[in-house]
């Protein structure tokens, strides 16, 4: 991998340079700013709206640029290296079809409260509103998806911009904030003053919960003889999983993670019950479906876990903890609400929490399903199985790996037989469900991470979406270890066609996609097949031995579904179990 400035000047150096008063372009003060924001290393693609930002970046090397083959490329890797590091992600597009080019990337960050800085070009100030040539309202446009967005039209503005867009972005419910600079405005010239703080009417998240909703909790706790805890991405985003592993070792209370909040709770640990809703384990479902108290610390409540709204946890008091204060309630009334920062509110109450000791009984039953109702799946020595696949990527690896994935049925089977025991290892594409997300947003986690193992799970259908980008893997030497599970076929359409349209199959077959070893090595990526266990085994050992990229397609059965399984309109203990059970 290409070294991270290895002989560039002292940190120290770089930020006092970056703060010298001087009179220089809009495009040199937002590459300072960056610096001081503690930026190093963008994600982007130039075009004629940029370009002076771009000309600035000549010889500029106080931070590293990484110039993808897609905008969509550029802002799922910055979407990775936000959620790998816990800092703000930046991506750099020019205007037009530059900028739209980003929303998908922006709706996913979105959705999956990551923190972004978009940093997109327009036009002249005096063409907007003209329709001019690659002129778009990208501000317009992505206002349903952005926390906040700016459209600079006076460079004296800028560094104010900059900085209050970093602290919106990762303050509070975190998010993606986009600054739209017209090109006359990267142009002008003005003092650089520095910007150290922050004065934004209205915005004042809360921290710190009301310590009487939290006694409420405690008490709750007391009373409960079936407790649940339901955790999410907000235990992650918050670094609250120390906190989250003092709350459940205190109170003894069965834990459910859901698909962004994997990696919050160690999943080796006895009180784990797995991932719910959907695709959910059975104990975890049976377990929110039986609980009396179900704690919600940093979830959501989405359709996936819920499932039939008016049948999901019958009998629960529903307490939810939440950054947002709009989340709570929206979908599941809420008993006890309790608005502040997960790690703020979890020690909080670790003051105080102590051993459900009702719970006895509950504890009993939660390891009994645990041990009669196992994920599994019918083995094969003649095919080879996703479920096997993902199992001997978890164990070769040790559980150490940060993975990544695509969206399909082979996200699902990374999020059921792979283990994680640490947060920020699982960087997937939840509330939008993105095809195109898992390759790219490696990338930025290994920028993010460069010493550590990198692993991206991909389908074939969702590989081709960003193929190109092992362009900037080959160049660059970035050591991402590609493994695509390739069924030939749209994995989760044919399974819902299969199970609820009766087997009417339509537009699913990806038999044309490419020989992805060629593709590969046409990119200058070392490449492996397999489709037996052996050369599973021993092609995935190769790829983490190479010292670069290396890509390993797996050849798996076409017709593998993932189970359990819970329809649509259906309560989430009302599972398919598959041809297993």
């Amino acid at each position: 991998m290409v070294a991270q400035n290895a002989t560039l000047r002292s940190k120290e150096e770089m930020m006092e340079t970056a703060r010298k008063p001087e009179v220089i372009t809009g495009s040199e003060i937002l590459l300072r700013s960056l610096v001081l924001e503690g930026v190093d290393c963008v994600f982007g693609y130039p075009g004629g709206a940029v370009l002076y930002i771009y000309d600035a970046m000549h010889g500029y090397s106080d931070f590293q640029h990484l110039l993808t083959r897609h905008e969509q490329g550029a802002i799922h890797a910055a979407d990775g290296y936000a959620r790998a590091s816990g800092k703000v992600g930046v991506c750099i597009a020019t205007s037009g079809p530059g900028a739209t080019n980003l929303v998908t990337g922006i709706a996913t960050a979105y959705m999956d409260s990551v923190p972004l800085v978009v940093i997109t070009g327009n036009v002249a100030t005096s063409f907007i509103g003209t329709d001019a040539f690659q002129e778009a309202d990208i501000t317009g446009i992505t206002m349903p998806i952005t926390k906040h967005s700016y459209l600079v039209r006076d460079v004296e503005d800028l560094p104010r911009i900059i900085h209050e867009a970093f602290y919106i972005a990762n303050t509070g419910r975190k998010g993606p904030v986009l600054i739209d600079i017209p090109k006359d405005v990267s142009a002008q010239k003005t003092l650089f003053k520095p910007v150290t703080e922050v004065n934004i009417r209205g915005y004042n998240p809360t921290v710190t919960a009301n310590k009487l909703q939290v006694d409420k909790m405690i008490k709750a706790i007391e009373q409960a003889e079936r407790p649940v805890i339901l955790a999410g991405g907000g235990v992650v985003y918050s670094g609250g999983h120390e906190e989250l592993l003092e709350f459940v070792t205190k109170s003894g209370i069965p834990i459910t993670t859901t698909l962004l909040g994997l990696g919050a709770y160690p999943s080796g640990k006895d009180l784990w019950v797995g991932m719910p809703g959907m695709h959910g384990t059975y104990t975890a479902n049976k377990a929110i479906q039986g609980s009396d108290l179900l704690i919600n610390i940093g979830a959501r409540f989405d359709d996936r876990v819920t499932m039939k709204l008016n049948g999901f946890a019958p009998h629960a008091k529903i307490v939810h903890i939440d950054i947002d204060p709009a989340e709570i309630g929206k979908n599941v009334p809420t008993d006890i609400p309790i608005v502040g920062d997960i790690k703020t509110v979890l020690q909080q109450a670790n003051k105080d929490v102590k051993w459900a000791g009702k719970a006895d009984a509950w504890r009993a039953q939660i390891a009994e399903w645990k041990q009669d109702k196992p994920l599994k799946y019918i083995p094969s020595d003649v095919e080879l199985k996703p479920q096997w696949v993902v199992e001997m990527i978890h164990e070769t690896t040790k559980g150490e790996a940060i993975v990544t994935t695509d969206v399909g049925q082979h996200q699902m089977w990374a999020a059921q037989y792979y283990r994680f025991n640490k947060p920020r290892s699982w960087i997937t594409s939840g509330g939008l469900g993105t095809m195109g997300f898992g390759f790219p947003s490696a990338i930025g986690a290994q920028m993010a991470h460069p010493d550590r193992l990198v692993v991206s799970i991909n389908g074939d259908g969702g590989m081709q979406m960003c193929a190109q980008e092992l362009a900037i893997c080959a160049i660059n030497n970035i050591p991402v270890k590609v493994a695509i599970i390739n069924n030939q076929v749209l994995g989760m359409v044919r399974q819902w066609q299969e199970i609820i349209y009766d087997n009417r199959y339509s537009h699913i077959d990806l038999a044309g996609s490419p020989d992805f070893v060629k593709l590969a090595e046409a990119y200058g990526v070392k490449a492996f097949r397999a489709s037996n266990k052996e050369e599973a085994r021993d092609a995935w050992i190769a790829a983490m031995e190479h010292p670069g990229p290396a890509v390993v397609e797996f050849v798996v059965r076409k017709g593998e579904n993932v189970y359990p399984m819970v329809t649509q309109g259906s309560t989430i203990d009302e599972m398919l179990m598959g041809d297993s059970e």
